[in-house]
């Protein structure tokens, strides 16, 4: 595997409709790799502490411009640390302005619609950031793993997809997506912890180990999803996720530097105040 040392070097190529997805190979990327790690998870936890604090002012900023949107896309196997990143990476930050949307199932009413139907709804509004934990990405990835999705199928959806976060990019929205990617054996040790700890039950799923025997399909759907719907006005990053410090400092860092590309400024004083 090449050793990657920036965070761009974790980027998934821009979707070339002339190349096949196997162009892209997530076995380039070691879950274990910790190239933005400290030296130890202590060290790693006060860096997280440092970018909390810049976030937490770009995100007030943000809210108070009320202008741009930022939306933030969290996908991974199960237990790869989706809620673990959110209560690590925001904990500090204003919820002002602030929303975590979590998506499951389609109920039947939302099924009886086309699947982006549920999901624009919950877009950002000017100043706000949006957390998706999961996404429209599961209408893509379950479907395909399930044979529910031909080769033509898949690719129409993944067209929708790029066209529904375009029309949200030209809306202002600033979209970064996280694939949080742990290994099989990262895998099976967090989902032993949370049978043998009782107080984690509720976490545990036994459908859990009925999608653990699809491993290898998930990650080839995985790999297909990505390489289809990475774009240069939503690209997806492949997060080394064995880590849950390495994991929370690189999600946190990608999202800052979404933050500093936009023009956030506070909005004027008011002249009655000064």
């Amino acid at each position: 595997m090449a050793k990657r040392a920036h965070l761009d070097d974790f980027r998934v190529p821009f979707f070339d409709s002339g190349k096949k997805s196997d162009a892209f190979d997530l076995t380039d990327f070691d879950p274990a790799e910790k190239p933005f790690s400290a030296r130890s998870k202590q060290a790693d936890r006060e860096r997280l502490a440092a970018l909390a604090v810049q976030l937490d002012e770009m995100q007030e900023r943000l809210h108070a411009q009320r202008r741009e949107r930022v939306l933030l896309i969290l996908q991974g196997m199960d237990t790869s640390g989706k809620d673990g990143t959110i209560r690590a990476v925001f904990h500090e930050v204003d919820p002002l302005g602030l929303r975590i949307v979590q998506f499951r199932a389609p109920t039947l009413d939302e099924a009886a619609h086309d699947f982006l139907w549920r999901v624009h709804v919950h877009a950002p509004a000017a100043g706000e950031l949006t957390i998706f934990n999961r996404s429209h990405y599961e209408d893509l990835l379950v479907p395909r793993v399930q044979g529910q999705l031909n080769d033509e199928a898949f690719a129409a959806r993944a067209r929708h997809i790029r066209h529904f976060e375009s029309l949200l990019a030209d809306s202002g929205t600033a979209i970064l997506k996280c694939f949080l990617h742990i290994s099989k054996e990262e895998q099976r040790g967090r989902l032993q912890a949370r049978i043998d700890d009782p107080t984690k039950h509720w976490k545990f799923d036994i459908s859990d180990l009925d999608v653990r025997k699809q491993w290898d399909d998930y990650q080839k759907a995985y790999r297909d999803t990505l390489a289809a719907t990475s774009t240069d006005y939503a690209p997806w990053y492949v997060v080394p996720a064995d880590s849950k410090s390495h994991r929370n400092v690189m999600v946190a860092a990608l999202l800052l530097r979404v933050f500093e590309s936009l023009s956030l400024e506070y909005p004027p004083a008011k002249a009655s105040l000064t």
